[in-house]
């Protein structure tokens, strides 16, 4: 699959403001730690990367069903739709 036959991204709306620029919503509240961030660019939820111990950002996505992605590390300017396993 190509990116240009993912559907998702051009479902999205406007870029949500990130729930948090401190890290890792969920492994903020839980005490733990993260790798690099991921936002949910549906709801802008912030949440840990795979190579996470918590993948919090996968979790999110398959639980909210929020298919689209992006870095949310500083100098990253790409976007993973989980649906279709493509950069977008």
């Amino acid at each position: 699959m190509t990116a240009a036959a993912c559907t998702h991204v051009r479902e999205l709306g406007p870029e949500p403001e990130p729930s948090t620029t401190e890290g890792c919503e969920d492994c903020l509240a839980a005490g733990t730690r993260w790798v690099h961030l991921r936002e949910c660019l549906t709801c802008g939820k912030v949440g840990c990367c795979d190579s996470s111990p918590q993948r919090h950002a996968s979790r999110h996505g398959a639980a909210a069903e929020h298919p689209v992605i992006r870095s949310f590390e500083p100098g990253e300017h790409w976007r993973w739709c989980f649906v279709d396993q493509v950069v977008v």
